[in-house]
């Protein structure tokens, strides 16, 4: 998206960052997916677009404190119950696999995260950096 953005990104960075220090700030939550996790014969796990509702629910639940996560090296990521599966036919541990945070997977994203952050140069906000620093750490790099 960065051809699309009309400022300094490393500016936008350090402008949210800012606005989190602020008392009382009230910053939105991010949550990542994946619905195009593939099995091992390279068939879709989630059954499809109709059932992001289901992905959408847990995360307006955990919103509210109020949903089930296991803590990973990435973030908290929901309990294999923790998502409305009724009425969908998933192949047995579908879920689990869904929902698996490979450390291995991770660690050779990080290449590409550094030389993303690569391009913001000395303007990159320190805080990005650390944070990348102790995702490392977290995934044993």
């Amino acid at each position: 998206m960065l051809p699309f953005c009309g400022y300094n990104m490393a500016d936008y960075f350090a402008h949210w960052l800012e606005i989190g220090r602020k008392e009382g700030a009230k910053l939105p939550k991010i949550f990542m997916v994946n619905w195009f996790r593939k099995d091992a014969e390279g068939n879709y796990l989630w059954p499809g677009f109709g059932e992001n509702s289901r992905v959408l629910a847990w995360i307006f639940r955990r919103c509210d404190a109020d949903a089930d996560a296991d803590e990973t090296p990435i973030g908290l990521v929901p309990t294999e119950d923790a998502i409305d599966t009724g009425g969908l036919d998933l192949p047995s541990g579908a879920m689990a696999e869904l929902l698996k945070v490979d450390p291995e997977e991770w660690r050779a994203q990080l290449p590409q995260i550094r030389q993303h952050f690569a391009q913001f140069g000395d303007d990159l906000p320190s805080r990005l950096r650390e944070q990348l620093e102790s995702l490392e750490r977290r995934l044993g790099v």
